[in-house]
C-alpha cells in the first residue's frame, strides 16, 4: 500500500469512526435533565425572576440538545407583596436526574437533598464541561439557589433571593457550591445549595459581587418531565 492508499484509508477509518460516535453523543445530550448553565443571563442575580430563570435554562438546554424537555431553574422564592414563598426542590420534577455524559446525580428529590452526586466532575454545563471550581482561575463554583439546605426558601426579612431575581443593585442570595469545595474556614463549604450567601462592594448582587466570591451568576437546571 502507498503512502497515498495508506492516508486516504486511515482518513476513511476516522470519518467512519466519527459517524459512529455521533449519534450515540447526541442521544446522550437528549437525555441530559440536569446541567449547570455555562453562562448567566450576565445582569449578576437579576435573572428576570423565575420565569428569565426558566427561559434561560429553556434556552441553554435546546442549545444542548435537549430542548424538547421542560426545564426549570432550581431556585426559591421569599413570600413578598401578597405572594407565597416557592421551594426550589417543588418546581424540578421527580426525577430522576442525569448530567450531559449520562451519569444519575439523584433518583428523586429525597435523594437529591440528601446523598446525590454533584460533585465538581458530575456538574456538568449542557455542553458536557466541567465548571471551574476553588482554586482554578477563574473560580467560578457560586451557584445562585436562594435555598435552604432542603431545598426549601428562606423565611424572615433578611433578602437571600436578591428581590427574588429581579435586582442587580439590592439584598444577596444564598449560593451553593457546584464542587463541594471553598475556604476550610467556612463550615458549609461543602454545600451544594446553601454554602454562603452572596456578598460585595455593591451589596452581593450585581455580576462583579458574585464574580468577586467565585461566581458568575450560573444556576442549576432540572428537565421537570
Amino acid at each position: 500500500m502507498t503512502p497515498i492508499e495508506r492516508s486516504v484509508t486511515m482518513s476513511g477509518l476516522a470519518l467512519a469512526m466519527a459517524l459512529f460516535a455521533a449519534p450515540s453523543a447526541l442521544a446522550q445530550a437528549a437525555d441530559m435533565t440536569f446541567f449547570v448553565t455555562s453562562s448567566g443571563p450576565g445582569n449578576g442575580a437579576d435573572l428576570g425572576g423565575l420565569s428569565g430563570a426558566d427561559a434561560h435554562c429553556q434556552k441553554l438546554a435546546q442549545a444542548g440538545g435537549a430542548g424538547t424537555k421542560t426545564w426549570h431553574a432550581y431556585l426559591s422564592t421569599q413570600a413578598a407583596d401578597g405572594k407565597p414563598a416557592v421551594n426550589a426542590r417543588d418546581r424540578i420534577g421527580r426525577g430522576p436526574w442525569q448530567n450531559a455524559k449520562g451519569v444519575v446525580i439523584a433518583k428523586d428529590v429525597a435523594e437529591l437533598h440528601s446523598a446525590n452526586k454533584i460533585n465538581k466532575e458530575n456538574s456538568l454545563t449542557e455542553k458536557g464541561e466541567v465548571v471551574n471550581g476553588y482554586g482554578d482561575q477563574p473560580n467560578r463554583h457560586d451557584i445562585l439557589t436562594g435555598s435552604q439546605p432542603d431545598g426549601t426558601a428562606f423565611a424572615g426579612a433578611e433578602d437571600r433571593t436578591c428581590k427574588n431575581w429581579t435586582s442587580s443593585t439590592q439584598g444577596a442570595a444564598m449560593l451553593g457550591h457546584s464542587d463541594l469545595n471553598g475556604p476550610a474556614t467556612n463550615p458549609t463549604v461543602k454545600s451544594w445549595n446553601s454554602a454562603h450567601p452572596s456578598r460585595g462592594p455593591d451589596g452581593g448582587c450585581s455580576q462583579a459581587d458574585l464574580k468577586s466570591t467565585g461566581g458568575d451568576g450560573l444556576m442549576y437546571c432540572f428537565a421537570v418531565n
